[in-house]
């Protein structure tokens, strides 16, 4: 049998072995396996160093270019966030949002590029927010690390790896029960600080793996539950309406994961396994905001008070005197957010006498957005309070009033629930799935074994926005019914504190029923179904110093949207349209890796890369954004495209790797991606479309339209370097320098640079180990980098350099206890965002302009204290 068909779990014997024998990672003798089943049942990962050594093998003795996270133990993943793990990793930066590492884009593409299979399957995924856009990204918030085994990170392509990742595929291994001694248990309890919410929140997890004695059946459950109380400080700016408002969002968070894994090996040739995965996500939440309105809506009292302007209005330093007409406006967005994500996965492998076949067939699904939405608002203090200065020449508002204190006896009057803020707007997502794959080996020269295969997948995307019809009278009542106490916000307010709860009720009172007839459910229907086929050869080849694979993937996909079309006069028709469009593709992949010495490797790869269009832009449905919810100046009309091409690139590596020790490893490599299609934004600002919203009696439109835009180049250079001490010291660091250049014409902003590409991004941890203790420091920078959300309410802007200092430490008292501390964020690094188009013809609001300050986010830094137990 060849070594390449050796099992994952055996590879960090077959190490010492080859080594010892000066043969290379593909060369090992079919009699040093069957030595090392007969020695070995199962390989663990103990500590940072075994980790980090485990990890350093799946690279090096891989194919292609591939990095790797690696537990530490059972239910030891080496960061508290998933998406902070992945980090750690060269080329790869983290998008953070709402305190967690939700999203990572690699090698300067967005993060949208990135392909997440859980266990090599797809993972249905929503989201919770309404502000959100429905796009093909993994929400690694879902995910608790304890459940994780380890992670593999495809930066190359090859011919039978799903495709869709133009940046990479990530790939998230759970634990398997036949992997594990027979009754394997652990648990861990942890308490959960906030630096900002100062709430300290509970977290849970355990796992159980059992199997027989004959090792030929195995079961595995896994359950965590976490509760957070998240809070985070900021500075929102809306310059069309004439404000500067701080802002509080506050969520009550409840994850509750299930793993259950089943595995039966009746015979050394047959394995049969099936893995349920239950992910749940409670998500309510309050965005509490004070917005600073000066004299009135007339722009010409606005100017009055406008003391430095850029030349396109946007006023960056503000006087306001005490004799205003208006206080602030206080209001409170609440909402009833959840996700969830269920997946069965059956899967099959059976090896014969020339052959190897494998397989899976499974279901997963995905429900969430925003179940019901309400606002609750009035005039809080008076306009003295308000007297003073509002300087935004820099890249954080300072505000210089009277009074930066309120509670619930400031409001002027009573409160009600807002009747046209009422809605609703579920999503959901699923796809069933099925793959096979056939493998033999050959001896035709250098290429040792012939791989094909095939994937179906029918995937199912639906948005919905419902309108409420209401009682006949909504109650008011005095502000201490829906505010109690007070909270912390951005530029060091202090306000009232929402009754979350207490709002959401009488949100739902007011309620007789949601209405599917009205122009905003017409407008916000919208599904998009995707038949996708793949088929794939694929060749491995080995010659003496030389390996790798070579091959060919062809993709098929027929798209479909339902929705409700919208004629010239802003009429929405009755009857659902369809809109139906197909595409292919021929994806062509080689890699090779040139064993130049025992312990330096040169690496090639070449391919061609997809990624499919979001599925919020393929949504052929003209969506109304901004109509009716009190806001002036954010209604934006997006029409999407079920048309839309695919994203596509060529793209190729060139990187050497020196292993000078067994966990000691230095490497460079130089990529390049040239990108020859992907989605782009057409924008039109204050455009007639014969609606009226309700609420501010005009229309006036920002105007959307998503197309196929051209060109574009992605090229950048890793660079790493780990090494371990036998004193119990180590480290790591990398860097990696993108250079990304997109055409100005595909973006609103006119920015030359692709979404969510940094420059520079570096990573440094160091540690120290011994059997009773350790503790580990890394850090994580990544330089200035853009995030677009046009047509959505946020926009286009500029996020500043952020970096993160995190600790983990680990005592164990027992051979079998463990306490645990870790610390997030250590030095409370701010979120800073600002404005930053220039271009003449750049179709952007006046806040994201010229370097405006558009938003800015304070940083929170978590603490956890804990106790693990494993036996």
């Amino acid at each position: 049998m060849l070594a390449k068909n050796f099992k994952k779990s055996l590879l960090a014997v077959n190490i010492g072995l080859a080594m010892g024998a000066g043969f290379s990672g593909v060369a090992v003798a079919a009699d040093s396996e069957v030595q090392a089943k007969e020695d070995v049942e199962v390989i663990e990962v103990r500590g940072i160093r075994r980790s980090l050594e485990a990890s350093l093998n799946t690279k090096r003795f891989s194919d292609s270019v591939v990095d790797a996270v690696s537990a530490e133990d059972v239910g030891k993943f080496p960061d508290s966030d998933v998406g902070e793990a992945l980090g750690r990793i060269s080329g790869i930066a983290v998008n953070r949002a709402f305190g967690q590492g939700q999203q990572v884009s690699i090698r300067g593409a967005s993060a949208q590029l990135t392909r997440t299979l859980l266990n090599g399957h797809s993972v249905a995924s929503t989201g919770w927010y309404d502000q959100q856009a429905i796009d093909r990204s993994f929400n690694y918030t879902l995910l608790p690390p304890e459940m994780v085994g380890g992670i593999e990170v495809y930066k190359s392509s090859q011919a039978d790896v799903v495709e869709g990742g133009i940046g990479g595929t990530v790939i998230v291994n759970t634990r398997k029960p036949l992997d594990l001694d027979a009754n394997t248990i652990f648990g861990s309890v942890k308490a959960d600080y906030g630096t900002i919410s100062e709430e300290t929140d509970p977290e849970v997890s355990g796992l159980y793996s059992w199997k027989n004695d004959d090792e030929t059946f195995g079961a595995l459950v896994a359950a965590a539950y976490s509760e957070t109380n998240y809070q985070r400080n900021g500075i929102e700016s809306l310059v069309g309406w004439g404000d500067i408002v701080p802002t509080t969002f506050q969520q009550e968070r409840e994850r509750t994961a299930i793993n259950a894994a089943f595995q039966y090996r009746p015979t050394d040739n047959l394995e049969l396994g099936l893995n349920i995965m239950s992910l749940e996500l409670s998500a309510n939440n309050a965005n509490t905001s004070l917005f600073a309105i000066f004299n009135s809506d007339d722009p010409a009292d606005k100017a009055a008070m406008c003391e430095q302007s850029n030349t396109d209005g946007t006023c960056t330093f503000y006087r306001r005197p005490a004799n205003t007409v208006y206080p602030g406006w206080a209001q409170t967005w609440g909402r009833a957010g959840s996700m969830t994500s269920d997946t069965v996965d059956f899967d099959f492998k059976y090896v014969g006498e020339n052959f190897e076949l494998e397989g899976r067939v499974g279901n997963t699904q995905s429900d969430g957005g925003t179940d019901l939405t309400s606002n609750y608002g009035f005039w809080l203090g008076t306009p003295a309070d308000y007297a003073g200065t509002y300087d935004a020449t820099g890249e954080v508002i300072k505000i210089d009033v009277a009074n930066k204190h309120f509670t619930a006896d400031d409001f002027q009057g009573e409160l009600s629930s807002a009747g046209w803020a009422l809605k609703k707007q579920p999503n959901s997502d699923e796809e069933t799935y099925a793959q096979f794959d056939l493998k033999f080996p050959v001896d035709f020269g250098a290429i040792t074994a012939i791989k094909t295969g095939f994937r179906w997948a029918d995937h199912d995307v639906k948005q919905e926005t419902y309108t409420a019809n209401l009682v006949d009278s909504i109650p008011a009542y005095d502000a201490s019914h829906y505010y109690s106490g007070t909270i912390s916000s951005g530029a060091g307010y202090i306000l009232p504190k929402p009754n979350l709860d207490q709002m959401l009720a009488d949100g739902y009172a007011a309620i007789t029923s949601f209405d599917n007839t009205s122009i905003a459910y017409k407008s916000g229907y919208g599904t998009v179904n995707e038949e996708n086929i793949s088929l794939y050869a694929m060749a491995d080849f080995s010659a003496e110093g030389v390996r790798g694979n070579v091959g060919l993937r062809y993709v098929s996909t027929d798209a479909s949207s339902d929705y409700y079309a919208l004629d010239a006069n802003g009429n929405y028709a009755n009857d659902l349209t369809t809109d139906t469009a197909d595409y292919s593709e021929v994806l062509p992949s080689v890699n090779v890796a040139f064993d130049l010495t025992q312990d330096v490797i040169l690496r090639f790869s070449a391919a061609q890369v997809m990624s499919r269009a979001n599925y919020t832009d393929m949504f052929a449905a003209s969506t109304l954004a901004g109509y009716n919810d009190g806001t002036k100046g954010n209604e934006v009309i997006t029409t999407g495209n079920i048309g839309l091409e695919p994203f596509k690139a060529t793209q190729a590596d060139l990187g050497i790797e020196y292993y000078f020790d067994g966990d000691g490893m230095i490497s460079a490599t130089y990529f390049i991606k040239d990108i020859s299609s992907f989605t782009k934004v057409d924008q039109k600002t204050e455009q007639e479309i014969g609606i009226i919203d309700p609420n501010t009696g005009e229309d006036n439109w920002t105007v959307a339209t998503k197309g196929t835009g051209s060109g574009g180049e992605i090229q950048g250079l890793e660079l790493q370097i780990q090494d371990g001490f036998d004193n119990g010291f180590g480290y790591q660091a990398n860097y990696t320098y993108v250079d990304s250049e997109a055409p100005a014409e595909n973006f609103p902003d006119r920015i030359e640079l692709f979404s969510d590409s940094s420059d520079h991004t570096v990573n440094l941890v160091g540690y120290y180990e011994t059997e009773t203790y350790s503790v580990r420091l890394a850090y994580n920078w990544r330089s200035e980098y853009m995030v677009r959300e046009a047509p959505g309410f946020y926009g286009n802007r500029e996020h500043q350099d952020y970096g993160t200092l995190d600790l983990t430490a680990k005592y164990s008292v027992t051979d079998y206890l463990d306490l645990t501390f870790e610390a997030v964020n250590i030095t409370e690094e701010d979120s800073i965002q600002i404005g930053t188009a220039t271009a003449a013809d750049a179709e952007v609001k006046a806040d994201l302009r010229n370097g405006y300050p558009a938003w800015s986010f304070e940083g929170e830094a978590r603490y956890k204290v804990g106790v693990a137990f494993r036996f």
